[in-house]
């Protein structure tokens, strides 16, 4: 009878066979998970983009709101609020310090709301929308304005209806010509001729 310990000695390729994993393996392995990876890091630029897209329209229905207030309770002078062709916030010559009263000083102040003063660091403004326009246009009614909130957006869609800050979003060299970046956010608000009969 043949001994097992000797057996084993006399014959060394009778080892039994070793199994690890092969280096092509590990090279595929390794490029799935840099594939994923980089999924994980493009998933996470689109959720900031998203969140910052979610901000500036929050602001600007907050914006929204403030002017139409402000019209209503001027609502004898709310044809003096329509804008035209020329938006008030971001390039407009409004005084950095509002004085005055009535439309103007609330022109003044939606005007600084659109470019961010109320938060500010070092550097400026930081708490605006990108490029904030406002328009107030009179629908023709005489009671009834069209109040718009227009920014900059990170990526482009298409081009809104809406004329207010139409043209001034066309950035040359990149994705965001012909207004396709523009976003717009609007309401209609009927101010109501209390005046006796």
């Amino acid at each position: 009878m043949v001994n097992e310990a000797t057996d084993l000695l006399s014959y060394p390729n009778a080892m039994p066979l070793m199994r690890g994993v092969s280096l092509i393996e590990v090279l595929v392995t390794m490029v799935i998970l840099a594939i994923g990876l980089l999924g994980l890091a493009g998933l996470q630029m689109r959720l900031q983009a998203s969140e910052i897209e979610s901000y500036q329209r929050t602001h600007a229905l907050i914006l929204l709101d403030d002017m139409a207030g402000r019209l209503s309770a001027n609502r004898k002078n709310a044809a003096a609020y329509v804008t035209a062709s020329d938006p008030l916030g971001t390039g407009d010559g409004q005084p950095a310090s509002c004085a005055g009263n009535g439309q103007s000083l609330d022109a003044c102040q939606w005007s600084n709301a659109l470019k961010g003063v109320s938060e500010q660091s070092s550097s400026g403004n930081v708490g605006a929308m990108i490029g904030a326009r406002g328009c107030v246009e009179d629908l023709g009614t005489g009671d009834q304005f069209m109040i718009t909130v227009v920014w900059q957006s990170l990526t482009p869609i298409s081009a809104p209806a809406s004329n207010c800050g139409a043209g001034l979003y066309d950035d040359a060299g990149t994705k965001c010509v012909d207004d396709l970046c523009r976003r717009t956010m609007s309401t209609i608000i009927s101010v109501a001729n209390l005046a006796s009969p």
